[in-house]
């Protein structure tokens, strides 16, 4: 039985509110859309109740706005109703294709401003919403979560402003360092991995996999990506490599603020004849991916596929390109939950969207039933099932990906 069809049996929180800030509209539409089908089609007596008066709507969007005035400074507008409910706030704090002006000048929005806009629209409510959620796939400034020296610890600031605002519970997808959290122990605070949904993509586009560790190994980039690594591997019953990054700690780079690698040295069993599955959060500039994916390549390695979270591709894909055409990289799969430009999907060839608007729908509306996530959080019998049906030939047509959750 898919999610969406089982039956309700508890009340909301309170009725449903998205706000969908301009940083995430597209995804916001897609989760409207489909929660507004489910629930219509929802068979419960609850539905009956005066509790649940405004259960089935059309759409579910509380429309924002967050106007500039000419010297740049801007403010947030909240245009509908929020008196009693539980409103589910969604930002995308790197979607760097939106512009404001200052003046004459065209400036692009940085995480910064995404951020600072979040916190006018939580403040434009002004307390009169029963539960305030924000959904914010990118965690805000995560790759700052640690203090090294004489350091700004901007992710955990950012969490303490938000929870010192009102906000009750806080998603986010694939967190940098989820121990974050840290900053704040006794909120609301959820780190969802989309594992399951990069295995449906992978099954759904090659359909030669063989999933045992002698024909497929899991490889983490770095140190950092261990957890995802050991996650897969044990998940599927394969092997797991790694590659750690050697710096040079008596430099630091002036345009980074960090120490620059000097070698990616490889620790694990040889990946010669295998496909490979390599894993991390997000691609940045992507030079360490594909450094990696090379390496693998002069060692013997078969089809390279790439996991990521968030693909960012701040250098542009030329590098990536090149890569492909040389056979280093497979394909590669990131999700939707950040922007992607124009160019990025254009390469078909090479690269995989992985739609999310689903999942989010589902943590939704189970959240505003006040219902347990365990089961999302924990995506192991899933991918167990999916690896199960991809073997046994019941995935060969791509409509029975669409009857699977």
């Amino acid at each position: 039985m898919l999610r969406e069809e089982i039956v309700i049996n508890t009340i909301p929180v309170g009725p449903l509110g998205i706000i969908a800030l301009k940083s995430c509209e597209g995804l916001g539409e897609s989760i409207d859309k489909r929660i507004s089908s489910w629930r219509k089609s929802r068979q419960s007596e609850f539905k009956k109740e005066l509790a649940l008066t405004g259960y089935e709507k059309d759409s579910y969007i509380i429309h924002v706005e967050n106007p500039r005035f000419g010297s740049g400074e801007a403010k947030g507008v909240v245009k509908d109703t929020v008196r009693g409910k539980d409103v589910f706030i969604l930002v995308d704090i790197c979607n760097n294709s939106l512009t404001y002006r200052m003046g004459q000048t065209l400036n692009r929005m940085s995480p910064d401003d995404h951020f600072q806009d979040l916190k006018r629209i939580i403040a434009a409510m002004g307390g009169k919403a029963n539960r305030i959620n924000v959904i914010m796939p990118f965690l805000y400034e995560s790759r700052q979560h640690k203090r090294n020296a004489r350091e700004s610890l901007d992710c955990a600031m950012g969490l303490q402003e938000l929870y010192a605002m009102g906000v009750d519970n806080i998603i986010t997808f694939d967190a940098h360092d989820p121990r974050v959290i840290n900053a704040a122990p006794q909120n609301g605070f959820e780190n969802i991995k989309p594992s399951y949904q990069f295995l449906k993509n992978l099954c759904k586009v090659e359909k030669d996999i063989i999933f045992d560790k002698d024909h497929l190994l899991m490889i983490s980039p770095d140190e950092g990506a261990i957890d995802r690594s050991v996650f897969f591997a044990s998940v599927l019953g394969i092997d797991m490599a790694l590659f750690y990054k050697r710096r040079d700690y008596s430099v630091i780079d002036p345009k980074t603020g960090s120490n620059p690698i000097v070698a990616h040295e490889y620790l694990g069993i040889s990946p010669a004849g295998k496909d490979v599955i390599v894993v991390d959060d997000m691609i940045s500039s992507g030079g360490s991916m594909i450094d990696t994916a090379k390496r693998l390549k002069e060692m013997g390695a078969k089809r390279i596929f790439v996991f990521s979270t968030f693909g960012l591709f701040t250098n542009g894909m030329e590098k990536f390109d090149a890569a492909h055409e040389r056979g280093d990289i497979t394909r590669i799969f990131t999700t939707n939950l950040t922007y992607q430009s124009p160019e990025l999907l254009s390469r078909t060839d090479y690269y995989t969207s992985v739609d999310m608007s689903k999942f989010v729908s589902y943590i939704i509306d189970t959240l505003n039933h006040n219902a347990s996530i365990s089961d999302l959080l924990d995506p192991t019998n899933r991918i167990k099932s999916l690896i199960e049906k991809y073997n046994n030939g019941e995935l060969n047509q791509d409509s029975a990906f669409d009857s699977i959750e």
